[in-house]
């Protein structure tokens, strides 16, 4: 079981890249969650240093 929020599938914001815009995650291993950015492409974060927003499906 993963104590991470963040699961494939969700959508998310980079509050401090709102040029990136949304992105979909696709994969979580441990703080390591790999999302798809509409305007910057596959993006690796790590959670312990950047806070990821949730959106939901009907704020995009």
């Amino acid at each position: 079981m993963s104590d991470s929020l963040f699961e494939p599938g969700q959508f998310v914001r980079h509050p401090g890249r709102p040029d990136w815009g949304i992105g979909q995650v696709q994969s979580v291993v441990g703080d390591r969650v790999t999302v798809n950015f509409e305007h910057a492409g596959k993006l690796l974060i790590n959670t312990a240093h950047t806070v990821l927003e949730l959106v939901n499906e009907a704020g995009r």
